[in-house]
């Protein structure tokens, strides 16, 4: 199946034509100001998160092989509770996100705004969490050296904290500009498709580091 078919297909599941309120608003013709069909935009970013997913795949498998072959120099750690709130804080910026795109799809521009804001103070906020993390590790000895646990939870903090850097930096140019090339709604809605995969897959990694 071509990819475009599959981009239009994926947008009508998630409400692109139905308004009910799904990640796009179902432009996938393009549209009569010149801008690129949504679907452009739509497989790209399905592309990019096939990457991404295939590459955490790959440090999960690492993971769970060097796990268990290791007789004597896999140390279980206990992991700093920040990591609890700072899930928390990425969760509640995924609701922010989904009400500041409510809010636009009725037409109320300023509390679009204000939550879309929101939604990116949040994003920081678990940024400077992990930071936190990370020392209280330092703190208890625990170095990226010290043992392989250490090094795959480093690795898997920081690899995940650099996509949410980038899906950050989205939310401020879309927060502080105008898209260009594509309408707002699906600039939107690409950001947000981004933004949400990266809560799942954080869930999914903290949950991996839970186990030891």
């Amino acid at each position: 199946m071509p990819a475009s078919a599959i981009a239009e297909a994926i947008n009508r599941s998630v409400g692109g034509n139905s308004g009910s309120g799904g990640y796009f608003d179902g432009g996938g013709a393009g549209s009569p100001d010149g801008r690129a069909p949504e679907r452009v935009y739509i497989t790209g970013m399905l592309i990019a998160l096939g990457a991404i997913l295939m590459f955490f795949s790959a440090f999960v498998s690492a993971w769970v092989v060097r796990r268990g072959f290791s007789t004597t120099d896999w140390q279980p750690m206990t992991l700093p509770p920040i990591l609890w709130l700072n899930t928390l804080v990425l969760a509640a910026s995924a609701v922010t996100l989904w009400y500041s795109r409510r809010c636009w799809r009725r037409g109320n521009e300023a509390d679009h705004r204000y939550w879309w804001g929101l939604t990116t103070v949040l994003g920081v906020a678990f940024l400077v969490g992990q930071l936190l993390a990370w020392r209280q590790m330092c703190a208890r000895g625990f170095l990226l050296s010290t043992s392989p646990s250490a090094s795959f939870f480093y690795v898997f903090t920081a690899a995940h904290a650099l996509h949410v850097l980038g899906g950050v930096a989205a939310l401020v140019a879309l927060a502080v500009g105008r898209p260009r090339r594509l309408s707002r709604a699906t600039a939107t809605g690409v950001a947000a498709l981004y933004w949400d995969f990266l809560g799942a897959l954080w869930l999914v990694l903290f949950a991996v580091l839970l186990r030891g």
